[in-house]
């Protein structure tokens, strides 16, 4: 590995525990990350050339303008900047946007937020925000120790961290959004149970959500199951419940 390589990978290493910067792995995350507005700090590809061509067939709207933006690299160097190397053959470091919650939660359009308490896949988190982005939710909030913007995370969420705010908090902030607990003892999920405006709290799969989050709760709202069966995804719940609440709006 030549001098420019090693400090190619000492970058993209970096980038994956900077808290200002993330790696975009893959032309899907690339493509959402630029629909949304990222700044890329730095971008390789194995044939920047390809990237032009899957743009006109999956994202039209970009089409034109990724090659001159790539770099060119070899498979090996490409190998040596990410632990799991996409088929696409591109990735990129991207600037992290900031996000002010305070005025994300406090925007008085009706939609809802949701609140990840203590998530502990990253591959879950990412499928989470994918569906709140296509939920046109408000913010996704997360709490604990996994980062949502970790590139594990956006690979997970195909770069739609940068299509709504997503934060990683200690405690839900306060706002005058109503909290809903999605637990398996609240009533039965229904559209006139979700206000548009709620913050919906979802805890994980073994444990389900703390006596902290039911103790500031304003209800709590059930998925119902089949017997038997103990628990959903939790991408899967994230989604059962925003898509009831938009076709209750609808």
């Amino acid at each position: 590995m030549g001098r420019a390589e090693h400090e190619r990978a000492v970058r993209f290493r970096t980038a994956r525990r900077d808290p200002e910067l993330t790696v975009v792995e893959g032309f899907h995350a690339l493509k959402h990350a630029l629909r949304f507005g990222a700044e890329l700090v730095e971008a390789v590809a194995v044939d920047p050339g390809s990237l032009d061509e899957m743009a006109g067939d999956l994202a039209p709207d970009l089409a034109g303008q990724l090659a001159d933006r790539v770099e060119p690299v070899d498979k090996e160097t490409l190998a040596g900047l990410v632990p799991l190397v996409p088929h696409t053959g591109v990735v990129a470091i991207a600037r992290r946007p900031r996000v002010d919650l305070e005025a994300a939660l406090a925007d008085p359009t009706p939609a809802p937020a949701v609140l990840l308490e203590q998530p502990r896949n990253m591959g879950n988190i990412g499928a989470c925000i994918r569906v709140a982005a296509a939920a046109n939710a408000a913010a996704l909030i997360t709490t604990g120790e996994n980062d949502p913007w970790h590139p594990d995370a956006v690979r997970g969420a195909a770069g739609l961290q940068f299509a709504l705010p997503v934060a990683a908090v200690e405690a839900l902030p306060q706002s005058d959004r109503p909290l809903l607990a999605i637990d398996p003892e609240g009533e039965e999920l229904a559209p006139e149970r979700l206000p548009a405006r709620a913050v919906l709290a979802f805890g994980t799969e073994r444990h389900g959500l703390s006596s902290e989050v039911f103790e500031r709760a304003d209800a709590r709202v059930s998925i119902p199951m089949r017997e038997g069966v103990s628990s959903l995804n939790l991408a899967t719940s994230v989604a059962i419940a925003l898509f009831v609440m938009k076709m209750g709006a609808s």
